[in-house]
């Protein structure tokens, strides 16, 4: 069993940063491809970002060249740093990992208004 904790979301004003964390228990996470999704209000859920066990990457037409995603292994903890955020950005971020199966955070809300 994973349990996927996110942490990190908050209010921020338009053009900041926030840096989410995703912190994983169990032994599966160092194989796990890992991603962040979103969920506006009244809108499907999407992928964000995510990044394989390998590290390579891959990110939401919308957020490249402003959100990065990382991985700390030895940490069992996968990051999503936000910059210049923009109102549209505003959603829940769930956290998500994938290996044989898949498992789902409860999310962490990011608000980016003035």
């Amino acid at each position: 069993q994973v349990q996927l904790v996110e942490s990190g979301g908050g209010l921020v004003q338009p053009g900041g940063s926030l840096r989410l964390s995703c912190a994983a228990s169990g032994s599966i996470f160092s194989r796990s491809i890992m991603g962040w999704h979103r969920q506006a209000p009244g809108n499907q859920r999407v992928l964000v970002a995510a990044i394989t066990s390998g590290g390579g990457t891959n990110y939401a037409d919308s957020v490249k060249g402003r959100f990065t995603i990382s991985r700390d292994n030895a940490k069992n903890t996968v990051y999503l740093q936000m910059n210049s955020l923009k109102p549209e950005d505003t959603a829940v971020y769930y956290c998500n990992a994938r290996y044989k199966s898949e498992y789902w955070g409860k999310g962490t809300p990011v608000t980016v208004s003035s």
